[in-house]
């Protein structure tokens, strides 16, 4: 009964935070000379954020590639020790 509670009120909060943003404007009304006259800094400055988000997945990728092999290795490892005895 709780989860289908749980997913029920995300399902509900979900699509009340997306109302304002499908009512906003219609696809054609978006005007992308605004949107790509920033200056230089505005780009640099997105660009720096793009920068770090890189800088912290690149080993959050590897961390995870190593666990994932670490824990693949142990199981076959304990497999075959407990074969042998």
């Amino acid at each position: 009964m709780k989860p289908t509670a749980t997913t029920i009120n995300t399902i509900i909060v979900l699509f009340a935070t997306l109302t304002s943003a499908i009512a906003s404007s219609a696809p054609g009304d978006i005007d992308p000379s605004l949107t790509f006259n920033s200056g230089i800094l505005v780009l640099a400055f997105a660009a720096f954020f793009a920068l770090l988000v890189v800088v912290q997945v690149i080993p959050a990728v590897i961390t995870l590639y190593t666990t994932i092999k670490a824990a693949a290795g142990s199981k076959s490892d304990t497999a075959t020790s407990t074969a042998h005895k």
